[in-house]
């Protein structure tokens, strides 16, 4: 079978070696993972999270009655922190998780990005290959968050997903192609879900045990709690609810799995084979 964020890790590998605006990412600092996201639905193809996002200030939620707009109750002061998450004695920071099968079905019909790559034959693992570019070029270049976009005028856009940053992300995916890479760093984009299936007898991917989760930002009850501006007479003050998945992992919450158009299955302890 074939391990899909095995090969894409690998693809990931050989773009930042031939793309120089990508050549600062250390892969050993990017875990990538998949995530269950099926054909037949919207959603993302895949997703750059960021690891070294500092604890948040200390900030509280609050509730209002909708007739009088008093506070009525409030949640207790905390903080929103990052996961640990290591693998060996490095600590990761940017994970990337694909959507499968989704990621592998894409193409370029109907897309965003289709124009940027007319004269091309629209060839559809391309879409895929435009994916996988996307999610690198968000890794800041200060490993101190996502990637800020700035407008032609040189101001810094809010929006990550404007017309500007599909451009470059295209640009970047033509530097590559035009190194000429070997083409078996990337021919497994060739083929949609199916075809892996039927051409390698089964998907398999690097996965977390919390599946279908895997670590996320997550808030933590403030030691000290602070005076409050909200509180008054009859303002319940709620706990902070405690984390339910882990706030640390290493590479033994780490395992393989297969997919499958519909469902999934563990099959092994990843240990020494760590594909990401």
């Amino acid at each position: 079978m074939i391990n899909y964020t095995e090969r894409l890790t690998l693809l990931m590998q050989d773009i930042v070696t031939r793309v120089p605006a990508l050549a600062f990412v250390d892969m050993a600092d990017v875990l990538v993972f998949a995530r269950p996201g099926r054909s037949n639905t919207e959603g993302a193809f895949a997703t750059c999270h960021c690891l070294t996002l500092p604890a948040s200030e200390p900030g509280y939620y609050f509730w209002r009655d909708r007739r009088t707009g008093e506070i009525t109750r409030r949640s207790e002061w905390f903080v929103t922190k990052s996961p640990l998450v290591t693998v060996g004695q490095r600590s990761i920071k940017y994970m990337i998780s694909f959507c499968v099968p989704r990621f592998c079905d894409q193409s370029l019909d109907r897309s965003r990005k289709g124009q940027f790559y007319r004269g091309t034959g629209s060839l559809p693992w391309l879409a895929k290959l435009d994916t996988v570019v996307h999610e690198l070029y968000h890794i800041d270049p200060e490993l101190s968050g996502i990637r800020r976009i700035e407008r032609r005028d040189g101001t810094a856009s809010a929006n990550c997903h404007g017309p500007d940053f599909f451009e470059q992300v295209a640009s970047l995916v033509h530097t590559y192609l035009d190194s000429r890479p070997s083409p078996e760093a990337y021919d497994f984009l060739n083929h949609d879900f199916s075809a892996l299936e039927d051409r390698f007898g089964g998907v398999v991917s690097t996965a977390f045990r919390t599946f279908p989760s895997f670590p996320q930002r997550y808030t933590e009850r403030l030691a000290e709690q602070l005076p409050c501006e909200a509180d008054g007479e009859g303002v319940r003050v709620e706990m902070v609810k405690t984390p339910r998945q882990p706030v640390r992992y290493t590479e033994d919450d780490l395992h393989i799995r297969q997919f499958t158009r519909t469902t999934s299955r563990r099959l092994i302890r990843k240990g020494a084979f760590r594909a990401a």
